[in-house]
């Protein structure tokens, strides 16, 4: 394994090539521990009753044979689910740990942001912290000394800067770490959920600081779980699973594909029945229900942004049968979300097979778990009832967001129309 800050190609930043990184599962004892252990070892063959237990001395590998190049000037998400090896890949650029084996070369200077706030004394004040910092992560007294006002506006902890930082709130403690590490003139940035700090405002700057800084021609590495705002800022996205790359490319591409096959959604987007095991009876029975987006397929992901349509497909065997199919619809709390039915349309049906569909537009649910129950009524009665039939998960949107990617309250999310209009009043 090898680190080199040569400069290879003038427009690639960072190449990773063959990178391993392993680890040993064998506990790591302490000396009394391992005393011990080794008096139990010593009694044990005097006494006859057995020997030593054998210690496991597998390893485990974190990353496996990755490779990619990252050219000056992008912004690249890291995504994947915990333990896919997201952070191990940061540690090893930032030169935490090395890599078992591969190599990785950089082209100019590397700035890290992996756990915001590490180094900062809780008894020194905000000012000094922010020397302390900017040491730890590279930076010369000359450039913090040059940039002292600008960190401190960004952060906007200006009248608290020569209060000891035990005495700042969580929230000034992130803006005031992650506003030294946004000022590090380094060509390369590599980040760890940086948009998991401060409110609306402050989240809005920290994206227009990322965006410029890969406008000024640096590049920018950035792990989140955040999809939203991955799908936002990156152009570009690398997607971990088990150690590997299993995807590298367009934004929108990459995270299709994380979400449709390794994301774990919760949710049941299609059921299929043949007449021997179909919901039902001699009379009517299901033979198939879906959840999936428009102009898509069972399974493929659901965001709040876009519309997507529920179907039910059954057959009937009463001539001019008065039926109506419900769906009630619920989110993860068991609340009602709504209760939509054809009740609307001529509820008599022919003998045969059919199939209905229910359009949702799109921003009307909030994201999250969903649900859907089917009622049959039949003959005005409660003929059959299904509950959380099928379900699927809505995904956040960056529509209407404006740079905030927090929690968005409620359990709806309409875009309604506004109107502003001035007032002509004294």
């Amino acid at each position: 394994m090898s680190y080199d800050h040569t400069t290879f190609e003038p427009e690639v930043a960072v190449t990773v090539n063959d990178v391993w990184k392993r680890y040993s599962r064998q506990k790591r004892m302490t000396l009394s521990e391992t005393i011990t252990e080794y008096g139990r070892a010593i009694g044990k063959r005097i006494t006859g009753k057995g020997r030593s237990e054998q210690r496991d001395d597998g390893v485990f590998w974190a990353l496996k044979d990755v490779s990619f190049t990252i050219n000056r000037g992008e912004i690249v998400g890291v995504v994947g689910n915990n333990g896919a090896g997201k952070s191990t890949l940061l540690k090893i650029l930032s030169r935490i740990t090395p890599p078992s084996q591969g190599t990785v070369r950089f082209s100019g200077r590397v700035g890290s942001l992996l756990e915001v706030g590490a180094g900062f004394h809780p008894d020194l004040s905000g000012r000094e912290n922010i020397f302390l910092n900017g040491a730890i992560l590279g930076m010369s007294k000359r450039e913090i000394v040059g940039r002292m006002d600008e960190i401190i506006d960004f952060s906007g902890v200006e009248a608290f800067i020569d209060m000891p930082v035990k005495h700042y709130s969580s929230g000034m403690y992130m803006r005031l770490a992650f506003a030294v590490a946004a000022h590090l003139e380094s060509e390369i940035l590599l980040v760890d959920e940086v948009l998991a700090v401060g409110d609306a405002n402050f989240q809005r700057k920290c994206l227009d600081r990322m965006s410029n800084v890969a406008k000024s021609g640096r590049t920018i590495l950035m792990v989140s779980h955040n999809l939203t705002a991955v799908q936002s800022l990156c152009q570009r996205t690398l997607w971990f699973e088990g150690g590997q790359l299993r995807g590298d490319g367009r934004t929108a591409d990459v995270l299709n594909e994380y979400l449709k096959l390794s994301s774990g959604i919760d949710g049941i987007p299609l059921k299929t029945w043949d007449r021997s095991n179909a919901p039902g009876d001699d009379k009517f029975w299901l033979e198939r229900v879906a959840i999936y987006p428009a102009g898509g397929q069972p399974g493929d992901p659901l965001d709040i942004g876009s519309p997507f349509q529920v179907e039910v497909d059954y057959a009937n065997e009463i001539e001019d049968a008065d039926i109506n199919v419900t769906w009630t619809v619920h989110n993860a709390e068991g609340i009602l979300l709504c209760d939509i039915g054809t009740w609307d349309s001529r509820p008599t049906r022919a003998r045969g097979h059919y199939r209905e569909t229910c359009f949702f537009p799109a921003d009307l649910l909030n994201e999250g778990p969903v649900y859907f129950s089917l009622q049959v009524i039949r003959e005005h009665e409660l003929a059959y009832e299904m509950p959380r039939l099928i379900s699927c998960e809505l995904l956040d949107s960056v529509n209407g967001r404006h740079g905030w990617f927090g929690h968005w309250p409620g359990v709806f999310r309409p875009r309604f129309p506004w109107t502003i209009a001035k007032l002509d009043k004294p």
